[in-house]
């Protein structure tokens, strides 16, 4: 298949990259870049293979599919027009490939806006957003939603957002289980003034909710960045965890280019009987094919902890 022959094109290219030697690389390129699938299903997103499969998304899925991957995610499925969704959901079940995460419409709002204050207005474009959800997700063959409450709201204790976020919730969970949709909620580290950022208060978040339509997105690199202790912390936050996704710390970009040892993490969660999508909501360290094809390198080599 021509994703195939790349693939080799691109492995005696680089062979001086990625491993010393011709004749190394050649004994190595089938069990380096077997098209098996992995041994935890990593989903890829648009544009991370758009130099080997071009920019069409659904070339980039097919070629995945090829070299082993299982799954995508993509936070902006909201927005793509009703036929791109269900050529994406059509690919993805000819394919039997999973579907991750996309991000809940809500969350295009400026950074300003937030669940914290209990604004009604707010509020009410949260629920409508929500609905809108279901759709979408019916069209893509999604069961998940990133949901970030927002911005924290100065003028109220902490006490009174949080309870503001929780009602919010739980309106937004009542309407999402007759259809078997989890909203998963994201702690992050991008700035102090994002009001979820701690896998504690997202589970404590959570279980006040009290709703099979309400879990944790454990994004491993923003989890690295606010509270390291990557795998007890899972641990401790695991009855509540729906989803995660990758990326290494610093640098958000594939395993192996930063500090976290991720064949030890996918190791864990693999034991731990873990079975969903785990999103590449990452970079890659290198542009261009070379880049592409070395990340492809990283995930078999940090997913051979078998």
């Amino acid at each position: 298949m021509q994703r195939r022959n790349f693939l080799q094109q691109g492995l005696a290219a680089g062979s001086a990259v990625l491993m010393s030697g011709a004749a190394i690389a050649k004994d190595k390129q089938s069990d380096q870049f077997a098209d098996k699938p992995f041994n935890l299903n990593y989903g890829i997103h648009d544009g991370m293979f758009k130099n080997s499969a071009g920019n069409d998304f659904i070339d980039q899925i097919k070629f995945a599919y090829d070299v082993g991957f299982r799954a995508i995610e993509d936070n902006g499925m909201m927005g793509r027009s009703v036929d791109q969704q269900e050529k994406i959901g059509n690919a993805l079940a000819k394919l039997n490939m999973g579907m991750g995460v996309f991000v809940h419409g809500f969350d295009n709002w400026p950074v300003s806006t937030s669940l914290c204050s209990g604004n009604k207005e707010w509020r009410d474009k949260f629920i409508q957003y929500t609905k809108l959800a279901i759709d979408v997700a019916k069209r893509c063959n999604g069961k998940l939603i990133t949901v970030v409450p927002g911005n924290y709201d100065r003028t109220l204790p902490m006490g009174y957002q949080t309870a503001n976020v929780i009602e919010s919730l739980r309106r937004a969970a009542e309407i999402l289980e007759p259809h078997g949709i989890v909203m998963v909620l994201e702690p992050l580290s991008d700035t102090p003034d994002l009001f979820l950022r701690h896998p504690d208060q997202t589970f404590a978040i959570c279980k006040a909710v009290n709703s099979p339509s309400c879990k944790i997105l454990y994004d491993m690199y923003h989890m690295q960045r606010n509270d390291g202790n990557i795998i007890p912390n899972m641990d401790l936050a695991w009855d509540e965890i729906a989803y995660f996704q990758i990326g290494d710390n610093p640098g958000r970009n594939e395993p192996t280019s930063g500090e976290m040892n991720y064949k030890n993490i996918f190791k864990h969660i693999y034991q731990k009987g873990y079975k969903g999508v785990l999103g590449m909501e990452h970079g890659k360290v290198k542009d261009g094919k070379e880049g592409e094809v070395a990340l492809i390198k990283a995930y078999r080599e940090s997913d051979s902890f078998m």
